[in-house]
């Protein structure tokens, strides 16, 4: 069964360069996008807007056996196995991404109580970076000041990658918030963006990805248990939506 991943790791400015610059290959591995930690709603010109030492992967892979043999064998999959990860089990996309092709528009159920994953990825149009960090940095503070997020990050790889990851305690927190309906100051920030991308996209590629957590594994700067009542190895039961 496929299944995709989310990590995060520490390690030496020189490995995250490499990793960047020359993305991981290995048996099992569908795709892998390799990404710099940014610091959601940082200054635009700041350290923390390209953090090498800190380091963000999504995958996708063939299966869970797939992920074990990378985490244990690959020069760059033994630093992801000293950090954090989470295995993932797709169940929606909104868009589509060239990279990561076949992936149907849905393929599971969920009910609106449980724990929740989103991942998006984009391919920037360059001429409108200005736009979409008018519109973008809004966002970034919502999601971060969320109260129903465990986690939410920012990730680049120049020049036109980037991509977002969040944790959700409940899918209903989660679609409340792109809804524009959280108890939050200012909760249509989100709405308000998507609806300037709709009028002139400021991307070649945009997608969005929901997911179910299946296992937590490793710490992240001292924390365990980021995703809400998911046990290393424990699944969530699926449901109607």
């Amino acid at each position: 069964m496929t299944v995709h991943t989310f990590h995060l790791v520490e390690l030496p400015a020189s490995v995250g360069a490499r990793a960047l610059l020359r993305p991981p290959s290995a048996a099992g591995l569908d795709h892998a996008e390799v990404l710099a930690l940014m610091r959601l709603g940082a200054p635009v010109v700041s350290p923390d807007r390209l953090q090498l030492r800190r380091l963000a992967v999504f995958a996708q892979w063939r299966d869970e056996d797939a992920v074990d043999g990378f985490l244990a064998q690959d020069p760059l999959g033994r630093h992801l196995a000293t950090g954090w990860h989470v295995r993932l089990e797709f169940l929606r996309r909104w868009s589509t991404l060239a990279a990561l092709p076949g992936l149907p528009a849905r393929a599971g159920e969920w009910v609106q109580d449980e724990p929740v994953v989103a991942v998006t990825l984009a391919r920037m149009r360059l001429p409108e970076l200005p736009r979409f960090l008018r519109w973008g940095r809004p966002v970034e503070r919502l999601v971060r000041d969320h109260p129903g997020v465990t986690l939410a990050l920012a990730a680049l790889r120049p020049p036109r990658t980037i991509s977002t990851f969040s944790v959700w305690r409940t899918v209903r927190e989660m679609e409340e918030m792109v809804r524009g309906r959280s108890a939050v100051p200012d909760p249509a920030r989100h709405a308000a963006a998507m609806a300037e991308r709709a009028r002139r996209d400021f991307h070649h590629e945009f997608a969005t990805y929901r997911f179910r957590p299946i296992s937590e594994h490793g710490s992240w700067q001292g924390r365990t248990g980021i995703v809400p009542t998911c046990d290393s190895g424990g699944r969530h039961p699926g449901g109607v939506d």
